[in-house]
């Protein structure tokens, strides 16, 4: 048998919550494969779990996304062998762990150019991109495209994968000492929406064009601005609530708005089967290829600091993405 060491959480809290046991793993079933761990990627939903906004049942592991190297093979497996290097980011919470069994169809082979630790960095966050600029609305050139959140992990893949598709990008930030992580991604104009006349400036910076397609991962501070920026005939995406719930509203106001298009779509959906993850992953890694996507990881912590990655994630001290190394 394997020794895992891995996060288990025995309450839902602050950071310091979170606790490292050893483990002893079983083989592999069927269909499954035992990977030793190189690289955990962090997402902000981890710490929704992890404090109790997204309630999970205790105790839990934690953690939706790592890579790392086939080290056993379960029976009936022939798409994976001992040595290949993979990456998963659905394979059910518990990716916060040195070793771990997956099954096959959650797995993901990573490509020789890329290393183990980009692809634990940007997966969860590229795959999420992946549909909403080639599925959620297919962006075009001369499209104008208005990305909430553009400084974070998800709004920078989206900037530069649409500027990459020839659109005018604005993004939006919370604050000013985000301004410049957001041009650096791809954004042809950068708007604080903290301020009150942001709608404006965003109108200001497209010379009066509204934006054919608008990605609203904030919610509740930017929605109902979010509806004013969209041009008519135009797709509202809000997939995220990074401030809160978006405010409720009568359907009628897409009609008053311009015969807008409101969704509210999310990653997994768009890779419920095996040829869909297959699919949609080579389109992240050929945009990585082509530099229409860029990585950039802002700090690395062990397994052990998986509190503090939390703190520093919480205290928005880190530009660009966090992996842990087991």
């Amino acid at each position: 048998m394997t020794t895992a060491r891995m996060v288990v959480l025995k309450e839902l809290g602050i950071a310091d919550v979170i606790q490292l046991t050893d483990k002893e793993l079983t083989a592999p079933g069927k269909g499954e494969v035992q990977i030793r761990q190189t690289a955990i990627g962090f997402n902000f939903i981890d710490v929704y779990q992890r404090s109790g906004i997204y309630p999970l049942e205790l105790p839990t592991g934690l953690g939706h996304e790592a890579a790392g190297v086939v080290e056993l093979v379960g029976d009936d497996v022939t798409r994976f062998k001992v040595g290949d290097r993979v990456v998963y980011m659905n394979a059910g919470i518990g990716a916060y762990a040195s070793h771990r069994n997956v099954a096959v169809d959650k797995l993901v082979p990573i490509p020789s150019d890329v290393s183990d630790e980009v692809a634990a960095a940007i997966f969860f966050k590229a795959m999420t991109a992946q549909y909403l600029v080639q599925k959620t609305y297919k962006v075009k050139a001369g499209d104008v495209v208005l990305i909430h959140a553009a400084a974070g992990g998800v709004g920078q893949i989206v900037a530069g994968w649409a500027k990459a598709m020839g659109a005018f990008v604005v993004g939006t930030v919370g604050s000013q000492a985000k301004v410049a992580a957001a041009k650096a991604a791809g954004c042809d104009a950068v708007i604080d929406y903290s301020k009150p006349n942001w709608v404006e400036e965003v109108l200001k910076a497209t010379g009066g064009r509204k934006a054919n397609v608008v990605y609203d991962s904030v919610a509740k501070d930017t929605f109902m601005g979010s509806l004013d920026c969209a041009a008519p005939f135009g797709t509202v995406a809000l997939f995220g609530a990074a401030s809160g719930p978006a405010p409720e509203i009568q359907p009628e106001i897409l009609n008053k708005k311009g015969c807008l298009f409101l969704t509210r779509p999310s990653v997994f959906p768009h890779n419920a089967t095996p040829e869909l993850l297959q699919e949609n992953a080579r389109a992240v890694f050929e945009a990585i290829a082509s530099g229409a996507v860029k990585v950039q990881i802002g700090a690395k912590f062990s397994l052990e600091q998986a509190a503090e990655a939390h703190k520093a994630a919480e205290g928005r001290k880190v530009p660009g993405a966090i992996v842990m190394i087991p």
